[in-house]
């Protein structure tokens, strides 16, 4: 990847808040904490709290506590999305006024015979309370440049249909809220997983649909267990652990690619974070969408490089 990026960098790390962090979020914390310090930037956490039915009580400050543990703390106020209704109210507004959004009662039962992609309307109960979905035309396809995996297009009409900005149950859509919160925040460079690679493509289409720009993308390896699962979905997702962790630190370091041994003798989280800060190499980021669990504990266990 390219070290040409335009002054000022504003990075962010968005949890939301379902559980602990386990070692795929803290992967994806440090790699987009590392890049903004690269960068001289700011890097910001803002909490995914927009689903209650699936939110962990307390969860939220346990994962502020964890980043916390590993020394990384937002450089500006922590923005709840719980707090944000009246924006995310009022983007949606603008779509509905220009046309780019409309009421949809189709339900997942209607759309199945379509492999759960809308392109029409097919409600089977005119009654139901309506989603809000954006209106994506025939023949739409997006294109953007990955800062790691590359070049990367989606025809987003057939691949994905029109995308729901807010749900039949009133609850807000991860994609309306997510590039709303990063337009108002000045989002530059986005940097998660690449479980969120195939989101990229419709969040681009509402951005050009607000009228809002659209910040450098780079999806880092998303870290899965033996069998290929995402750790928030499988046994090997433990927690990460507070009070110890420099070795989860080292393991997070050697996933982006890192030599593991550069961190051999640091003390304390502070030492290994500035020689983190240092040493960090994004040309050594693996140019991959997955690594296993597995093998990053095992190789880091052992020091390997």
């Amino acid at each position: 990847m390219s070290d040409n990026v335009p002054s000022p960098y504003r990075g962010r790390f968005a949890p939301s808040p379902t559980g602990r962090l386990h070692l795929g979020s803290l992967v994806a914390a440090l790699g987009s904490w590392l890049l903004a310090r690269h960068h001289d930037g700011t890097w910001l956490v803002r909490m995914e709290d927009l689903d209650p039915p699936r939110e962990v009580a307390g969860a939220a400050e346990m994962q502020l506590a964890t980043l916390a543990a590993f020394g990384m703390t937002s450089d500006e106020p922590v923005v709840r999305q719980s707090a944000r209704h009246d924006l995310y109210g009022d983007a949606l507004a603008r779509l509905l006024a220009s046309g780019n959004a409309f009421e949809c009662r189709c339900s997942r039962s209607d759309l199945t015979a379509a492999g759960g992609i809308h392109r029409h309307c097919v409600a089977s109960d005119p009654t139901r309370a309506p989603a809000i979905r954006l209106r994506v035309p025939d023949d739409t396809v997006v294109s953007f440049e990955d800062g790691l995996q590359g070049a990367v297009e989606q025809r987003v009409d057939r691949e994905v249909g029109d995308v729901v900005l807010r749900r039949a149950d009133g609850f807000w859509a991860y994609q309306l809220a997510v590039v709303v919160d990063d337009a108002d925040q000045g989002i530059t460079d986005i940097v998660r997983g690449a479980d969120l690679l195939d989101s990229t493509p419709r969040q681009i289409l509402l951005q050009r649909a607000l009228g809002l720009p659209t910040p450098r993308h780079l999806h880092l390896p998303l870290i899965v267990d033996a069998d290929g699962h995402k750790l928030s979905k499988s046994m090997a997702s433990l927690p990460i652990d507070d009070d110890a962790p420099l070795p989860a630190l080292r393991i997070a370091w050697q996933a982006l690619g890192q030599p593991v041994a550069v961190l051999d003798g640091a003390p304390t989280v502070a030492a290994a974070l500035r020689i983190a800060t240092r040493e960090f190499l994004p040309d050594r980021l693996p140019k991959v969408t997955s690594l296993t669990f597995a093998a990053a504990h095992n190789n880091a266990a052992a020091g390997a490089v």
